[in-house]
C-alpha cells in the first residue's frame, strides 16, 4: 500500500470495514476489530491515523512492535494469515502507518474468537457476538454434528412412534416409486434405520419430529393458527393451537386453510374443479417448507400461521442460507434445508419433490390460477412467506375517499362464514347436514341462518324438501 493509497482510503472516515488507531498502543482494541471483521464484511485496521482529524501520523516501528502485532495476530482462532504493510510518512522520517487487511465471513466457517470471545461489526462499532449469532454460526460449520435432528431424542423407544403413520406414509413412498416394494414388510426398526433416524438403539430428535404420537417436551412441535379480522391483529376471529408431529400439523394447517378461505370452482366437462383463493397446492408446500427448513431447536417457538382480510402469512424460525436471499429466492437455486434427515423422509414418503423445487411449485401453483406470487422476507431469525389473497376487497373508492357504506359481511360470525361456505359448495344442504358439519346444536344453526337470511346474505327458495340456499351477497 501507498501513502497515497492509504489516503483515499480513510478520507471517509471510519466505516463497517475501516477502523483507524493512533498508535499499536491501542492494539488490543484493534485485534477486537479485526475479529470482527473476519466475522462480517472484513475490513482495514490502520494504527498511526488520528481517528479524530483523520491525520496520518505514523509510529516508530521497531522489532518490538513487530513482535507485539505478530503475538496479538496469534491470539485470533482460527489462525489468520495476514499480511502486515508498513507505510511511509512523508516529511515524518522514521514514522510509518501499519495496515492489516482481514477477509469476510464466509458461510460455514466456524466464528473468528480472539482470547476466546467473538465479535462482529455493526456500521462502524465494534461489539461481541450474540450467543445465538455464535451459536448458529458454530452449528452451520459443522450441521452434522450440531443439527438438532440428529441429536438423542428424550423420548428413549420406539413405542414413542405412530407405527401405524410410519406404515402409511411407507406405502405411499412404495405407490410413488420413492422406496421399495420391500419396504411394506419391513420391521420399524430397520425402515428408521435405513432412514438414519437412530444411533444404534436410540431415537434421533428428527425421528420424534416425524412421527411421535405425543410431544411431551418437544414444545416446538406446534403451530399457532389465527384467523384475523381486517389486515392487523388487533382482533381475531379464530385462534388455535395444534400439537403433534410433523404430518399432524400440516394436516391442521390445511384444515384451517379449508376452513376460512373462500372456494372456487366450475365445471369442466363432466367433472367439477373446485379450488382454494390461494391454491392449496401452494399453502402446502409453504408449510412444508417451513417443517423441512425451520429451527426446531428453537424451544417454545411454533409455526405461525396468521391469515388476514388480505393476506395469508406462514412464519418458521430460521434463516437463508447465503447466496439465498428474500429477493432472489424465486430464482432457481439449489436445496440445502436446515434440517437433511427430515428432508430426506418427506421425499422419500413423496410429500416434497425433489430438493429445491417447493419454491418453483408454490409460484407455478400460483401462476396456474392466476394468483399474485407470493413473497419472502427474514430477519435472520424468521422466515415469512406473504400470499396476497385474490379475493380481498379493500372496498375503496377510486377517488381514494373512505366509504362509509356499511358492509353487514364485516359482522359476520365464525360460524356464519361457515355456513355461507357451505352452501357455496352445495345450495340444497339441509340444516341437518349443517349440524353435521358445524358440530353445533340445531337452535345455533337456525339461528345463524336467521341472522344471515336478516341481514340480506342469503335466502330460501322453495319448500323446505326441495328448496335450495341463494347467496344474495357476495362474500368477495
Amino acid at each position: 500500500m501507498t501513502y497515497e493509497e492509504l489516503e483515499i482510503l480513510i478520507k471517509n472516515d471510519e466505516h463497517r470495514q475501516l477502523e483507524l488507531k493512533k498508535t499499536t498502543g491501542e492494539l488490543k482494541n484493534g485485534m477486537h476489530s479485526a475479529c470482527a471483521f473476519l466475522n462480517t464484511e472484513g475490513g482495514w485496521l490502520i494504527f498511526g491515523v488520528t481517528p479524530s482529524s483523520l491525520k496520518i501520523l505514523g509510529q516508530e516501528v521497531t522489532d518490538n512492535t513487530q513482535r507485539e502485532i505478530a503475538q496479538a495476530l496469534s491470539y485470533l482462532e482460527p489462525q489468520v494469515d495476514v499480511r502486515v504493510e508498513y507505510v511511509d510518512i512523508p516529511d515524518r522520517p522514521n514514522q510509518k502507518a501499519i495496515a492489516m487487511h482481514f477477509d469476510p465471513w464466509l458461510w460455514g466457517n466456524i466464528p473468528y474468537t480472539y482470547h476466546g470471545c467473538p465479535y462482529y461489526r455493526v456500521e462502524s462499532t465494534t461489539k461481541e457476538m450474540p450467543r445465538d449469532m455464535f451459536d448458529l454460526r458454530l452449528h452451520q460449520s459443522k450441521p452434522d454434528f450440531f443439527a438438532w435432528e440428529r441429536q438423542p431424542s428424550d423420548f428413549k423407544g420406539i413405542d414413542s412412534l405412530d407405527e401405524n403413520l410410519i406404515r402409511g406414509v411407507v406405502r405411499l413412498g412404495v405407490e410413488r416409486g420413492r422406496m421399495p416394494e420391500s419396504a411394506m414388510t419391513e420391521p420399524i426398526e430397520d425402515i428408521l434405520d435405513k432412514w438414519k433416524l437412530l444411533d444404534g438403539d436410540k431415537l434421533l430428535n428428527a425421528a420424534t419430529a416425524l412421527f411421535t404420537k405425543e410431544t411431551g417436551i418437544y414444545l416446538q412441535l406446534s403451530i399457532s393458527l389465527a384467523r384475523f379480522r381486517g389486515t392487523d391483529k388487533n382482533e381475531f376471529i379464530d385462534s388455535q393451537q395444534a400439537e403433534g408431529n410433523i404430518f399432524v400439523l400440516l394436516n391442521e394447517a390445511m384444515n384451517f386453510f379449508r376452513k376460512h378461505l373462500s372456494m372456487h370452482g366450475k365445471v369442466v366437462g363432466l367433472i367439477r374443479d373446485e379450488w382454494l383463493e390461494v391454491p392449496a397446492e401452494a399453502l402446502r408446500e409453504g408449510i412444508l417448507n417451513s417443517l423441512c427448513h425451520r429451527e426446531w431447536g428453537r424451544y417454545c417457538l411454533p409455526i405461525y400461521l396468521a391469515i388476514y382480510d388480505d393476506r395469508i402469512e406462514i412464519t418458521n424460525t430460521g434463516y437463508l442460507v447465503p447466496p439465498l436471499t428474500a429477493e432472489n429466492i424465486t430464482q432457481p437455486h439449489s436445496s440445502n434445508p436446515h434440517n437433511k434427515l427430515i428432508a430426506n423422509v418427506l421425499y422419500s414418503t413423496s410429500y416434497i419433490e425433489r430438493w429445491g423445487s417447493g419454491v418453483k411449485r408454490i409460484t407455478d401453483a400460483c401462476a396456474y390460477r392466476n394468483v399474485e406470487t407470493p413473497t419472502w422476507t427474514t430477519d435472520g431469525y424468521f422466515v415469512t412467506v406473504t400470499f396476497k389473497r385474490p379475493d380481498y376487497n379493500a372496498n375503496v373508492p377510486k377517488d381514494g375517499t373512505k366509504n362509509d357504506t356499511k358492509d353487514d359481511t364485516k359482522e359476520l360470525s365464525d360460524r356464519q362464514y361457515l355456513i355461507v361456505h357451505l352452501i357455496t359448495l352445495n345450495d340444497t344442504i339441509t340444516i341437518d347436514e349443517m349440524i353435521q358439519k358445524m358440530k353445533v346444536s340445531s337452535i345455533t344453526v337456525k339461528r345463524d341462518l336467521a341472522d344471515l337470511q336478516a341481514k340480506g346474505i342469503i335466502a330460501r327458495e322453495g319448500g323446505r324438501k326441495n328448496g335450495r340456499w341463494v347467496i344474495i351477497k357476495s362474500m368477495e
